[in-house]
């Protein structure tokens, strides 16, 4: 199945993670672990590609087995590499528990391929980029952390006018040096002009209070949108004068690993459409349209929270749920 391009669409290129998630399985002879691709930025990718946006990938990819695995992977959903150099260190392996649905994570990432990227590895952005997306994770360690930060820093002040989103996905036991990080994340919201969280990420940033005083302090930050999502019971954004809200939709959960991912993609996908994927479009975001997007993102991650492992939908997929 492939997705049609939507017209005239600026390029996505999403740069961060991809990783192999060893995701419990069981066996005859006890428990086992499935190698499935995996990353949050990576499941972005696979999932604008399907979802019909022209999509771009850059991180490190390793030459070893799981390196081709997650390269097959992309290649299948439409998603362009070939800005990935093969490396000759190994993939980064997440091994994964789940407990009451949730997604826990072991990872093995010393010295693999994506976290030895380094800022000399950024590569020249083609000129139909116009869109560029972030994670968290690979913003932990050094000097991945210092590349993406880098391309981020180097984007914003390039004059091209290309949109920035950042998706934080904070995961406390990953990080080593807690001020460190918050710095870095903090700096990556101020280069950003969309930042997605979760009511969790939020409350880790700010500490516990009200939702919108909270996302307010975030987009003071300078964001033109805060999207904040809150599982099972929806969707907020919050703008210039906007404070937008869908409610959440009632579905079988199998996990929800790849939700926010597949909601990242697609409310990207439904700013594309729209033509406001540009920093200057978003001024003009109506509550109609804002509202839109949130509900299209919504769906598109309910359709995947039905699915076990990252499983984003495909675009028809979406329409035909609406």
């Amino acid at each position: 199945m492939s997705a049609p391009a939507i017209p005239s669409a600026p390029v996505l290129l999403c740069a961060g993670e991809a990783l192999i998630d060893m995701v419990p399985r069981s066996t005859p002879e006890g428990q086992a672990f499935l190698p499935l691709p995996g990353g949050a930025v990576f499941n972005t990718a696979i999932a604008a590609a399907r979802l019909g946006v022209p999509t771009r990938f850059w991180y490190g990819l390793s030459s070893d087995m799981f390196g081709v695995q997650l390269r097959a992977a992309l290649d299948a959903a439409g998603v362009d590499a070939s800005l990935c150099a093969p490396v000759d260190r190994h993939t980064t392996l997440a091994f994964v528990t789940l407990v009451e649905g949730q997604a826990r994570y072991l990872f093995l990432d010393e010295n693999t391929a994506g976290r030895m990227l380094a800022p000399a590895d950024i590569p020249d952005l083609p000129d139909e980029v116009g869109v560029l997306f972030f994670g968290g994770i690979s913003l932990v360690g050094e000097p991945v952390g210092s590349a993406m930060e880098a391309l981020a820093a180097r984007t914003a002040g390039d004059g091209q006018g290309r949109l920035i989103m950042l998706d934080p996905n904070i995961r406390p036991g990953f990080i080593r040096d807690e001020a460190i990080y918050r710095a870095r994340i903090f700096r990556m919201i101020g280069l950003s002009h969309v930042v997605k969280l979760s009511d969790e990420d939020l409350f880790w940033l700010t500490g516990l209070g009200d939702i919108a005083t909270q996302a307010e302090r975030i987009r003071a930050m300078g964001p033109r949108l805060v999207l904040i999502t809150l599982g099972a019971k929806g969707a907020r954004a919050f703008g210039e004068g906007l404070d937008v809200a869908v409610p959440g939709q009632v579905v079988p959960v199998a996990d929800t690993v790849g939700a926010g991912d597949t909601f990242n993609a697609a409310f990207l996908c439904a700013l594309v459409e729209r033509g406001q994927a540009h920093p200057l479009a978003l001024a003009g975001v109506s509550p109609d349209g804002l509202r839109a997007a949130l509900d299209f993102a919504s769906r598109a991650a309910a359709i995947s929270v039905t699915r076990a492992g990252a499983n984003p939908p495909w675009r028809a997929e979406v329409v035909d749920a609406g």
